[in-house]
């Protein structure tokens, strides 16, 4: 029996509200808010887009073309661990720069809360105990989409949460496509939005 063709929905939705698509262009918002002045708003929000978003997603790329790991959403598991650490080391780094740089406060903590996120989801993925082994593969999409929502919510008021639709809408696609199970795709939204969006408003 042949498998059903995913929903051309799910699959733009995927691409659209990738991770990488998120953490590039969120930042620029939060450091506008945070400067009110376009080249410094640039200017960070390009450190932070470029080793957040950009080199891990080269890296995902490179690896997914070599056959290191299932296409560039890293629908494997096991593929996960390069990339996730890789989003931990460029974190650390940007981190740093922001630092040395003197960035506002809050473009600061939008990368630390980023940093967290990331270290917690490398701890479910690859050391939580589940049932059966060691280790979930929570949404990432799920997880990014919704710290998304969370942090915009803490930055620009309750009327962002306007955009939480959206992330039921990334949640289905995952599900849709047979990345994700609902379980993972919950697990993510737990993950980005306690974790990144509680770990922003204490660090702001």
């Amino acid at each position: 029996m042949a498998t059903p063709t995913p929903p051309l929905l799910a699959r733009v939705v995927t691409e659209v509200f990738a991770p990488w698509v998120l953490v590039f262009s969120l930042p620029g918002l939060v450091a506008w808010h945070a400067t009110r002045s376009v080249v410094p708003s640039v200017v960070w929000g390009l450190v932070i887009g470029v080793t957040g978003s950009l080199l891990p997603m080269v890296v995902v790329v490179l690896g997914a073309r070599r056959g290191r790991w299932h296409g560039h959403h890293v629908t494997d598991r096991e593929g996960r661990l390069v990339p996730l650490l890789t989003c931990v080391l460029s974190l650390c780094a940007c981190v740093a720069a922001l630092v040395l740089g003197d960035a506002p406060d809050r473009v600061v903590a939008l990368v630390q809360s980023m940093l967290l996120s990331a270290v917690v989801g490398v701890a479910v993925t690859f050391a939580a105990p589940v049932p059966g082994g060691w280790g979930w593969k929570v949404s990432v999409h799920a997880a990014v989409s919704s710290g998304a929502v969370a942090v915009a919510v803490v930055v620009f008021g309750a009327w962002a949460l306007v955009f939480a639709p959206a992330v039921v809408l990334v949640g289905w696609s995952r599900v849709a496509l047979g990345h994700h199970t609902v379980a993972q795709v919950v697990g993510g939204v737990v993950l980005g939005s306690v974790v990144g969006g509680l770990s922003f408003w204490g660090l702001t």
